[in-house]
């Protein structure tokens, strides 16, 4: 079994505007799982819980010692 991945969009009718390139002779089982509107769905920022926020002080560089630099993917 193959497994790909699509986002198939309707017009204001409910139509497929564009169909996907299938395989030919096999069958497809398809499950549809309705995405938010892309505005809804836009990355949001992320904040500290206000309990939180102002009160944490980084004292060393133990961050930074917690993951290998050749992790960091930095300038590679």
């Amino acid at each position: 079994m193959q497994a790909e991945h699509f986002i198939l969009e309707t017009d204001r009718l409910g139509n497929l505007k564009q169909l996907p390139k299938l395989p030919p002779n096999k069958q497809i089982e398809v499950t549809f799982r309705v995405l938010d509107d892309a505005k809804d769905s836009a990355i949001k920022r992320r904040i500290p819980h206000p309990d939180l926020a102002g009160k944490i002080k980084i004292l060393s560089d133990n961050i930074m010692d917690s993951v290998p630099e050749s992790d960091w993917e930095l300038l590679q």
